[in-house]
């Protein structure tokens, strides 16, 4: 399926937020280009879709209750771009932020690359709450 439209670009990632928001692994690996390659500025590794995968089931079974606050959503001619907060709530009740934004091509229907800028210093408390317990 060609994506020619804004509204097709935004629909797909309002799609691809609720999947990961859910937990719903299966409708986020739908939302991928089976090649696609995901990457975050924190490590600046290239994963997988099936790597991204795994780091999606741990991050629904670690913070069951996850929601994203958009606060930016713009369709571009072969993606969108989207800045959010993930609120979460840790195992010990605790809440905890990760403001971020996504830069995601889209090829076919399918995200194909999705670029994510992550704020370190909230990726570090996450890690640090995690191994306090």
């Amino acid at each position: 399926m060609q994506m020619t439209g804004a509204d097709e670009m935004l629909d797909l990632a309002r799609r691809f937020v609720g999947a990961i928001e859910r937990g719903d692994t299966d409708a986020v690996r739908a939302c991928y280009h089976p090649d696609a390659r995901i990457w975050h500025n924190n490590d600046g590794i290239e994963q997988t879709v099936d790597e991204n995968m795994k780091v999606l089931g741990w991050m629904a079974r670690t913070l069951p209750a996850r929601e994203y606050v958009v606060s930016h959503l713009d369709a571009l001619p072969d993606g969108f771009v989207q800045q959010h907060v993930l609120r979460a709530t840790l195992p010990n009740g605790a809440t905890w932020e990760l403001p971020a934004c996504v830069i995601v091509r889209v090829r076919d229907g399918q995200i194909v690359r999705l670029d994510e800028y992550l704020d370190s210093a909230h990726v570090a408390r996450l890690t640090e709450a995690l191994t306090r317990g």
